[in-house]
């Protein structure tokens, strides 16, 4: 049985993609795959904005305003401790209160940016494909805006060491990723110190495990694969060094990377089975590569990839074709990324998975053809679907796994709704099913939007219809 070339499209748009436009399922139909693969290209994925801040600018702005906060605290205590004037001609002080600061604060402002740049890049992207994975490698590689010494870098990080590289090396996305201010402020690594170290004999601070752990467990290997507890802090001991610049010491390199070899941890050291000679900053680096390109890392990272886009429990076939290819390319993920595409268990897999919160969102957006006048409103949608910007739960990001997203079902009907009002009601909801799901969408669901009392309804009907829930 043929399939229907315009059903291929809209499924390409939903699993791969952030959804169609209007327009956007006749403009793929001719051939999906070659139209997400077209994405694929050097290049795709950077978001250059000449408004948004680095990594340096963004910390000094932030280290800036807490100086200022805490100048205006301390004169306001000083004011409110102050002598006061008498009739008796005492000596008198101003006791006018400052002016207190009003609006975001600038790390919430420099965050509010980035988020605008963000959900645009998804917004305006044709099929979405690049810009998913993206946000695959972001919540893979997650930071969290939740510890604020991080939260002026998340939208820097994610433009910085993320984008650049979801389409070359996957070694090189990991070193970019590992060594970003970002990363080293979020799992501590920033304050880890070698025992052994000048700076560790003097201070008598000790090591940190977090990054090391992460890097092996999460980043790379896959729990509880092929190494152990001494491989975790023998990696530790290796990127000891691996620091930022304080931005209280460097108006203008403050907040960047830096290796400080006064807390390096001296000496061999053996991570999975192969010993790394004490060579400074080199030491970690090696480690990173041999990991990346290590049989567990592609088996992991083929797992996650399928499960992500394809289903929560992947066909084995296809995380065998993903892990072949990462392996025989050297972690090449422009090649893996085509694999996932031309892999036919990609494109046969029932549409079981559920979106998650800030896919569905933008689906929901493009679907509707609704263009936000304030991106903050989609910052607040985001955190009450319980998927909050770059502020994941733990170090492993948010769950890909369907199950874990059905408590939030209620809530995006309250979003369905808001955002149906927001459209001013639009189009005939034939129009609508037509635009957003085409031969997706099930009798029942054409009829359960046809039926409803107004477009408003009709709109925010469809939004919920299971077909347009799932990818």
């Amino acid at each position: 049985m043929a399939i229907d070339p315009r059903a291929r499209a809209a499924l390409a748009l939903h699993r791969f993609g952030f959804g169609p436009k209007p327009g956007g399922i006749e403009a793929i139909v001719s051939d999906p795959r070659a139209a997400l693969i077209a994405e694929l290209r050097p290049g795709a994925g950077r978001l250059d904005d000449p408004g948004l801040p680095t990594s340096e600018q963004a910390a000094a702005a932030a280290y800036q305003y807490a100086q200022e906060r805490r100048a205006r605290r301390s004169r306001a205590r000083d004011a409110a401790i102050a002598p006061q004037s008498d009739v008796g001609g005492q000596a008198m002080s101003d006791s006018r209160p400052e002016p207190r600061m009003t609006g975001p604060s600038v790390p919430q402002q420099i965050f509010l940016s980035e988020a605008t740049a963000r959900y645009q890049a998804a917004l305006k992207a044709e099929t979405g494909f690049v810009e998913r994975l993206v946000w695959f490698w972001s919540n893979h590689f997650c930071v969290s805006a939740g510890k604020a010494a991080v939260r002026p870098y998340c939208g820097a990080y994610e433009r910085e060491a993320i984008r650049p590289h979801v389409l070359g090396k996957f070694s090189e996305l990991l070193l970019a990723a590992e060594t970003h201010p970002a990363m080293l402020l979020y799992l501590d690594n920033a304050r880890s110190i070698g025992p052994d170290s000048p700076a560790g004999m003097r201070q008598h601070k000790g090591l940190n495990e977090n990054l090391a752990r992460e890097i092996l467990e999460l980043h790379t290997l896959g729990v509880r694969t092929v190494y152990d507890q001494a491989d975790v802090t023998s990696f530790a001991k290796v990127i000891t060094g691996w620091t930022i610049v304080p931005p209280r010491l460097d108006p203008v390199h403050g907040g960047s990377f830096v290796f400080n070899p006064r807390l390096h941890e001296p000496g061999a050291q053996t991570v999975v089975g192969k010993s790394y000679a004490d060579n400074g900053y080199e030491q970690g680096r090696h480690v990173l590569e041999f990991v990346a390109e290590h049989p567990a890392t592609a088996k992991h990272i083929a797992t996650k990839l399928a499960r992500h886009f394809v289903a929560d429990e992947p066909p084995p076939a296809l995380v065998d074709t993903l892990s072949k290819r990462f392996l025989d390319t050297g972690g090449d993920l422009m090649e893996v990324s085509k694999a996932l595409l031309a892999a036919p268990e990609s494109w046969d897999a029932a549409r079981g998975k559920l979106k998650k919160p800030g896919e569905w969102m933008i689906s929901s957006l493009r679907a509707s053809g609704i263009a936000p006048a304030d991106m903050r409103r989609l910052v607040l949608m985001q955190n009450v679907l319980g998927e909050p910007l770059w502020r994941p739960p733990a170090p492993k990001g948010f769950s890909d796994d369907s199950a874990d997203w059905l408590d939030g079902i209620a809530e995006r009907l309250n979003i369905a709704n808001q955002l149906a009002r927001q459209s001013g009601g639009g189009l005939e909801p034939d129009a609508l099913v037509d635009i957003a799901l085409g031969p997706l969408a099930s009798a029942e669901t054409r009829q359960t939007v046809r039926r409803a009392e107004s477009r408003t309804q009709a709109l925010a009907l469809l939004l919920m219809a299971p077909e347009f829930q799932r990818r």
